[in-house]
């Protein structure tokens, strides 16, 4: 069964014409071996052959209207067309999407997950997959659109920058384009001329493809759902409110799904409390990934640098109580004060007296750049490992702004969501192990930085006066690591000191707070 489409052209054939035929070509009083310089590249299958035409004006090959007709052997499509209509016809080439740079001295990713299959269509900066790099998570998206021919990589590969992730069949038909061009995955495929007629959904949408597909179960237009997200995003509970309002489900279904924790939970398939333990005594390999591959990497190199360490123990009963009077009067009861602002902010002002301690170092040049922004790290434990995103220009902020930005750190950690300008550009970082429960650690650097700090728990211990009377006192022990090849022990000596000053006393913060 042959179906048709016709291309009724005015204007007559062109010289230099380049068309895709198979071996019947068929025309008024024409043949193959009537046409002028066949070209028919062996490396083509049949039934397919590029046959280039110089020209069609010659005795024999006319017809009233220039129309040739155009039979291709296993495929429900007959063409009549001119040399003109080329120009409204699709021609594909394949195209390779790399992994691009995620970030200054990232060399490898891990791919997490992808966004789409094989033969799906995919638009122009629609994400394709997520990553992981030493430092954040990234999704990745497509600079062209387009149909996925074929992904070159599973989820868990380690893929280098500059790799092809997936292959794209674009349709890209351009002036002087040569059909020698394509492959035989595309002559092997030729339905993919009519893929590009479907219509595109949701474009100038900010959306996850998570949200699209949610959209599409429930036979929504995402173009009428309004986004409470950032920049008027839309998102999962958004889809869900409006299918309760359009009646396409129950409220009761709404407010059973699973929030983010639960699914992150769920995705660890971790075993249920209440099943029986099953003890297995066999060794297991487990590929370091993600963040704990970045951390044996930051470590072997931090292990060769000279460290010096200084421990020192400070009374914090004043920042309890500054702490306590925060939380009574806060007007955001959103908000959670605890120790951790306090303390960034006080080592800010600390580091201003101290530049030397915010400097990072080149050992090729022997030279310290110090620091002008204080831009702090912290330490974070999540699901996926140990990352430090930092929190910029502490100098800047006040005490409110830190805890605000804190929070939403602490947040997109544990989702897996940090930017790649949330964990670069650190110049000092802090490692809270007293949040949860040490006392005293050793920490080691966070390279290029020349001091990181370990702050152990806040606890109650029994101090002594000159003059022997006991009295209880909140003690938290600190241990300043140092990069001795640039800071000396005296330097790190009066660093803590003054640091000491504004956590025993922090009625000087508001003294010296700019």
């Amino acid at each position: 069964m042959i179906s048709r489409r016709k291309i009724f052209p005015t204007s007559s054939w062109a010289a230099g014409c380049r068309l895709l035929f198979p071996v019947a070509f068929q025309g008024p009083s024409a043949s193959i071996s009537q046409l002028p310089s066949v070209q028919t590249p062996k490396s083509l299958p049949e039934p397919y052959r590029t046959l280039a035409c110089p020209s069609f004006c010659r005795p024999g090959l006319h017809s009233p209207a220039n129309r040739f007709e155009a039979s291709i052997k296993g495929v429900s499509k007959v063409c009549r067309f001119s040399s003109q209509a080329l120009d409204g016809l699709p021609v594909f080439r394949t195209v390779d999407v790399p992994l691009a740079q995620t970030g200054e001295g990232i060399a490898e990713c891990e791919l997490l997950k992808w966004f789409v299959k094989e033969g799906e269509e995919v638009e122009e900066f629609q994400p394709i997959c997520e990553v992981q790099s030493d430092k954040a998570t990234i999704e990745i998206t497509s600079r062209y659109k387009g149909k996925v021919s074929r992904l070159l990589y599973v989820p868990g590969d380690i893929v280098k920058v500059g790799e092809t992730l997936l292959k794209l069949l674009v349709d890209e038909f351009e002036e002087g384009t040569p059909v020698s061009g394509l492959t035989e995955e595309h002559l092997a495929k030729p339905e993919l001329v009519d893929s590009q007629l479907d219509k595109s959904k949701g474009v100038g949408v900010l959306s996850t493809p998570a949200v699209r597909n949610l959209a599409k179960q429930y036979d929504i237009d995402i173009n009428d759902v309004h986004g409470t997200g950032t920049d008027g995003r839309i998102l999962k509970d958004d889809i869900l409110q409006y299918a309760v309002k359009k009646g396409i489900i129950e409220e009761q279904r709404v407010s059973s799904a699973p929030s983010p924790k639960e699914q992150l939970v769920e995705s660890e398939n971790y075993p249920n409390a209440q099943d029986e333990v099953r003890w297995s005594y066999e060794d297991k390999k487990v590929q370091l990934r993600g963040y704990q591959r970045a951390m044996v990497k930051s470590m072997t190199i931090s292990a060769k640098v000279p460290h010096f360490h200084y421990v020192e123990e400070i009374n914090c009963d004043g920042l309890v109580e500054l702490k306590a009077c925060f939380q009574e009067n806060t007007t955001e009861p959103d908000v959670k004060h605890t120790f951790l602002p306090l303390l960034i902010k006080s080592l800010s002002m600390a580091m201003s007296k101290y530049p030397m301690v915010n400097s990072c170092f080149n050992e090729e040049s022997f030279e310290v750049t110090l620091k002008g922004s204080h831009n702090i790290g912290i330490a974070m434990a999540t699901p996926n490992g140990l990352v430090v995103p930092n929190i910029k220009s502490v100098q800047s902020l006040s005490v409110l702004e830190i805890t605000k930005e804190l929070s939403r750190l602490q947040r997109l950690a544990m989702d897996n969501k940090l930017s790649p300008v949330d964990v670069s550009g650190g110049t000092i970082t802090l490692s809270n192990i007293g949040a949860i429960g040490g006392k005293f650690g050793s920490p080691l650097l966070n390279l290029p930085e020349v001091a990181i700090i370990a702050m152990g728990r806040i606890k109650k211990v029994p101090q002594i006066t000159e003059d022997g009377d006991v009295y209880p006192a909140s003690i938290m022990t600190i241990n300043i690591g140092a990069d001795h090849r640039v800071l000396d022990g005296a330097t790190v000596s009066k660093f803590c000191n003054e640091w000491k000053r504004f956590i025993e006393n922090p009625d000087l913060l508001i003294l010296h707070m700019r």
